[in-house]
């Protein structure tokens, strides 16, 4: 997997995640934060954080950080995958 399919499995699996419940579509400019983030870190709880802060930026609305760990570890999966760490 190259950077690029993983920059879209990683937009998917955001929007899939769908913290607010708002639907699918709804996350574009955060999901690119957050990947633009995912190239820089490789531990899911400093993940989750940015995660957290990120999105309760844009919707003024808290995320329990359990919820962005789980989201994240899916993302730094993928970066492995891309890495062809695991």
């Amino acid at each position: 997997m190259d950077a690029i399919e993983m920059n879209k499995k990683a937009v998917c699996t955001l929007q899939e995640w769908d913290p607010f419940e708002i639907g699918v579509g709804s996350y574009d400019a955060e999901a690119a934060d957050v990947i633009a983030d995912l190239q820089m870190i490789d531990h899911p709880s400093e993940l989750a954080k940015s995660i957290q802060k990120i999105y309760e930026h844009s919707f003024e609305q808290w995320i329990p950080i359990e919820k962005c760990v789980e989201v994240s570890y899916k993302l730094i999966a993928l970066k492995y995958e891309m890495k062809s760490i695991i």
